[in-house]
């Protein structure tokens, strides 16, 4: 009873992940789990999906709705990094190469983060760098965060409301993100968001190389070493828009 039980537990969830996911990115994912398994966490695959979204010039929110979260755009002297669930290295090195981070607070407590980049972004999950277009018109947006308990409710929509003000108050048009295959939901929520995909970039890693296979340019690369990795040109609608000089 107990292995039949186990059994349709896995069917279930094998139908939730497929239904989520479709059969390609729940190949990808099985692929990763075993790959992982077998070498020890020493290969890894990746699948991004490329995307590219409009900065809105007018709030998702009424003015009287969220306003009890709190919203600050922090540097890295701040105290409230401490209760990142990132690495304390990681955040360094955000904040060393430029990055603005956004932090949204409720009753004084952090619930939560989302990163801008205003410029090219190195990603710090593979060996890749991602370049918005046109330079100063276009950002990166990474790493939105929120603890679980809030994440029903309006610390999303407040954190991007507030992100959209700062991209637009710097005469920024579009913003860029990469979206892993296997976070659906991020997926959906950018599409609503009249998000585009620009394409998708798989990536198999070991600790020493790195194979790209891109659906966009350069399309493919090898590398050997943490200083070689490849470019990705994300160019926007604002690339061909007469408005813009």
């Amino acid at each position: 009873m107990n292995l039949l039980t186990s059994f349709k537990k896995t069917k279930n969830s094998f139908s939730q992940v497929l239904k989520e996911l479709g059969w390609i990115d729940t190949g990808i994912f099985i692929s990763n789990k075993l790959l992982r398994l077998v070498s020890q966490d020493k290969l890894r695959i990746y699948k991004y999906y490329l995307v590219t979204q409009p900065v809105r010039d007018k709030p998702y929110l009424p003015p009287h709705r969220g306003k009890e979260i709190k919203i600050r755009l922090i540097d890295k002297t701040d105290a409230v990094i401490s209760s990142f669930p990132r690495p304390l290295h990681v955040i360094e090195s955000r904040f060393n190469c430029g990055a603005k981070c956004l932090v949204a607070f409720k009753d004084g407590r952090f619930i939560g983060f989302l990163w801008l980049q205003l410029g090219p972004y190195q990603e710090d999950e593979v060996r890749a760098r991602f370049i918005p277009l046109p330079e100063n018109r276009a950002a990166w947006d990474f790493d939105v965060f929120i603890v679980p308990e809030y994440r029903f409710g309006l610390a999303f929509t407040r954190l991007w409301d507030e992100a959209n003000n700062l991209l637009s108050n710097s005469d920024i048009y579009w913003s860029c993100s990469r979206i892993t295959a296997t976070n659906s939901v991020s997926l959906k929520s950018h599409l609503r968001q009249n998000a585009e995909c620009l394409g998708s970039a798989h990536f198999l890693c070991s600790d020493k190389w790195q194979l790209t296979v891109a659906s966009l340019f350069p399309y493919f690369h090898l590398s050997f070493h943490e200083n070689s990795y490849p470019k990705f040109y994300l160019k926007t609608k604002l690339m061909t828009s007469q408005s813009i000089s």
